[in-house]
């Protein structure tokens, strides 16, 4: 028997699974799950989540139902070939699909071209608006800046003069815990605004300027030259300082790409809760370096960093220092922010595991125990301030709800984590 494959739809057997015969073995496939949320991050049970191709959007590619915990299980979808996104040469290295969500009470919301990148999982977060009309949210996903031509950037100093910003009012670097994203170049006054928290931005503009299929070490370079480069902008209050109501634009010409409402790759996700405190600095300089880059492919920058030219050095084994200072030169270093906004407590310093015992144990109850209030399959626990394994059970429980390993430990990611969604729920019970 012959068999034609579709690229998005496969091939189905008669219990309606998806199947391909072993002539299409080098199919490549990604994998795709939906978050539904209301805007205070309350989870959307039984949401239903319609998965068309752009196509023929008339076609029901899956469609399947959230959990009470907002998710739907992860799926496979078909992807291009691993090496189209290794080679800046090749073809569309995603697949795109489109995503409708609907439930009861919540205006329905419709992302378009969401993107699949091969032998990777990827997330949708979609954020619904209570509504009792049909009025519909939707969302059109940008292309990628490294197979579309945006505007490249335009150069300026890694430091900013002092004097060009006015006075800097913050004695240290600070993480904060939302930003102001303006969908435009500056001037453009059109261009919305839009209110995102830090991370979230760090993690939208990763999965837009670089491929989630690249060596590790590629990946967390960029994603600190991302966020030097955004806390300098932080730090100067460089648009502020000339009048502007933002912190940052989504114009390639003079930030970076953020696309609004897009999807997130997971690993890009969990490598920025690692990283989100850090940034690049040089000796004797307080300011973030504002570590600007090009593709290397289509536009060339001597002396900053080539997105391409990082992806060879992590294939040639260059750990993630070591790739910048070859762009950025030697004095570069990987510095620490001593201060996290819009959280309870900061980092302790150390995992919290069985046995461990104190006023930071006590403190993850309580907000476990909240979260549960919001998040019902987090099991309750008994404030003690011992840690122990009902403490460790309701740790892996929100572990795999927010896509981090499931260790029942509270680890840096953990910790940051639980701290932001006990903040974002008690704000909604508020």
């Amino acid at each position: 028997m012959s068999y034609r494959l579709d690229p998005i739809r496969g091939l189905r057997n008669k219990k309606n699974i998806r199947v391909y015969p072993a002539e299409m073995g080098t199919q490549s496939l990604g994998r795709l799950r939906v978050r539904c949320t209301t805007q205070g991050m309350a989870p959307v049970e039984n949401a239903t989540v319609t998965i068309t191709s752009p196509s023929d959007p008339t076609v029901t590619i899956e469609q399947i139902t959230t959990d009470i915990n907002g998710r739907t299980d992860e799926i496979e979808l078909p992807a291009p070939p691993l090496d189209y996104s290794l080679d800046p040469t090749g073809s569309q290295p995603y697949s795109e699909f489109n995503v409708m969500v609907s439930s009861a009470n919540f205006q329905p919301t419709e992302v378009d071209n969401v993107q699949i990148l091969p032998n990777t999982s990827a997330l949708q977060e979609i954020s619904l608006v209570e509504a009792a009309d049909t009025i519909m949210t939707r969302y059109v996903v940008l292309p990628h800046t490294l197979y579309y031509e945006y505007p490249p950037k335009i150069a300026e100093p890694e430091i900013v003069p002092e004097a060009e910003t006015g006075e800097i009012v913050l004695q240290n670097v600070v993480i904060p815990e939302f930003i102001i994203v303006h969908d435009g170049p500056p001037s453009d006054t059109s261009a919305a605004n839009h209110y995102v928290r830090f991370r979230d931005y760090i993690k939208n503009v990763a999965s837009s300027e670089i491929y989630a299929t690249w060596p590790e070490a590629t990946i967390t370079a960029n994603i600190l030259a991302i966020l030097s480069f955004t806390l300098n902008r932080v730090f100067t209050e460089w648009y502020r300082n000339q009048g502007y109501n933002f912190t940052i634009t989504s114009s390639t010409a003079f930030d970076h790409k953020w696309i609004p409402g897009r999807n997130i790759y997971t690993n890009i996700g969990l490598a920025v809760d690692e990283l989100f405190v850090n940034y690049l600095s040089r000796p004797g300089i307080k300011q973030p370096i504002l570590t600007q880059y090009c593709d290397g492919y289509r536009v060339q920058c001597p002396n900053w960093m080539t997105q391409w030219g990082s992806k060879d050095l992590g294939e040639q084994g260059y750990d993630a220092i070591s790739i910048l200072r070859h762009f950025y030169g030697d004095s570069i270093f990987i510095n620490t922010a001593p201060q996290v906004s819009g959280v309870p407590a900061s980092w302790p310093g150390a995992n919290l595991n069985i046995g461990a015992s104190g006023d930071n144990v006590r403190m993850i109850q309580e907000q476990l125990n909240a979260i549960s209030d919001t998040y019902s399959s987090i099991p309750k626990v008994a404030v003690t301030g011992q840690y122990n394994e009902q403490t460790a059970e309701a740790v892996r429980t929100f572990q795999q709800i927010f896509d981090l390993p499931a260790t029942g430990i509270v680890d840096f990611p953990t910790w940051y984590r639980i701290s932001g969604i006990y903040v974002a729920v008690t704000r909604m019970a508020e």
